[in-house]
């Protein structure tokens, strides 16, 4: 691949996995816990470095719970420096008045903050810590030191039917921008999906609730409802594309065209510590093994949608076709669509299982999950 293709826009810097929660649904890879040897202060501002001059012009700070890093403020200062439009998406614990005055010195431009539900009870349980009132605290906090308050709330099958109060806890906040995320089935969520993935009615009215918010508040709050991939029958243009506007550097320094890329076994990633980003993104095999169409298989080759939607996510063909070259088992032309179909016609029929087990993200469950597939 040649240097006509352009460099990347945005850069995700997950700088640890470290977090004090424990969610079922975290982005984080299963096997979280092999990767330990996080890049060094001097190592990340070289790559942001890197990144800039390469054309990246947003970056957002992530984790884990980038809080953790004692360096944060350094990192936000140097982007600032650079010219980044920087964005810290953070969970809120280990934050505090001061630290968020440290931050705004340092030039953090935006501040994201998640939430697990409207209520302290639910919430708390699927963040595997007591969190609410402080992040209901901190969210306070950043709006009274003049950021836009942008709240997140992951939904899930156990706290969908409470849309509307999540969006009466973000008006009572004074949210700015409020993001309903549907749960997206990677990684931990896909461990999980059993009882984390809505029904079809689930999802109706909610769609229904957050479009009545989204009118009768427009002058006063944003809201983005966000439906999972699961109930669609076109696949979402994923990262815009493989290695063509995103860019992700884990912990660890591997370079990643996705948060989920670091599953395809079949990939050998490239490190920042050993090899430039401009040959990581121009150069390597792992960036350009999926960019453009020549990868491509029937029937996404001969698809009047491959333009829009790139074939979809390879993350989720590989996970669960086995081939990420296959089109994604989202779209209702894959032969695989079944897969999807038969995920929620299971929910659709489940009935509440206190039985069933959740995976929650810690070090325990990851290591049941490296024993598990190794056979």
């Amino acid at each position: 691949m040649s240097k006509d293709i352009d460099g990347p826009r945005w850069l995700l810097a997950e700088l640890t996995y470290k977090c004090p929660l424990q969610c079922p649904y975290c982005s984080n890879p299963t096997d979280y816990t092999k990767y330990s040897s996080e890049l060094t202060t001097s190592e990340w501002i070289s790559t942001m470095r890197q990144a800039r001059d390469l054309g990246a012009v947003q970056l957002g700070f992530s984790g884990g719970e980038p809080l953790v890093r004692t360096d944060l403020e350094q990192l936000v200062e140097a982007a600032r420096e650079m010219g980044f439009y920087t964005n810290l998406i953070t969970s809120g614990v280990g934050m505090d008045a001061e630290r968020v005055a440290r931050l705004k010195q340092a030039g953090l431009d935006h501040i994201q903050i998640s939430f697990q539900a409207s209520d302290e009870v639910l919430n708390d349980r699927f963040a595997g810590t007591r969190a609410f009132q402080h992040k209901k605290e901190m969210a306070r906090e950043v709006k009274a030191q003049g950021y836009p308050m942008v709240l997140n709330f992951v939904l899930y099958r156990d706290n969908i039917d409470r849309v509307e109060e999540i969006m009466d806890l973000a008006l009572e906040l004074e949210a700015d921008q409020v993001e309903l995320a549907n749960t997206q089935y990677y990684g931990w969520a896909l461990h999980n999906r059993e009882v984390l993935l809505p029904t079809k009615d689930q999802l109706v009215r909610a769609r229904a609730s957050a479009e009545r918010y989204q009118d009768e508040y427009k002058d006063q709050c944003r809201f983005i409802y966000v439906i999972p991939d699961y109930y669609e029958t076109r696949p979402k243009a994923c990262m815009s594309g493989w290695g063509k506007i995103f860019l992700n550097i884990a912990p660890d320094g591997s370079a990643l065209p996705c948060q989920g890329a670091r599953q395809m076994a079949h990939i050998d990633f490239p490190n920042v510590r050993d090899v430039s980003l401009e040959d990581i993104w121009f150069g390597s095999d792992a960036f350009n093994v999926y960019r453009g169409e020549s990868w491509m298989r029937d029937p996404c080759r001969t698809c009047d949608h491959r333009h829009e939607d790139f074939g979809g996510c390879r993350c989720q063909a590989y996970q669960l076709t086995g081939d990420a070259r296959n089109a994604d088992p989202v779209c209702s032309l894959s032969p695989d669509h079944k897969k999807i179909t038969q995920a929620v016609t299971m929910a659709q029929n489940q009935q509440p299982d206190n039985s069933v087990k959740v995976a929650f993200r810690n070090p325990k469950n990851s290591k049941l999950f490296e024993r598990s597939e190794a056979g």
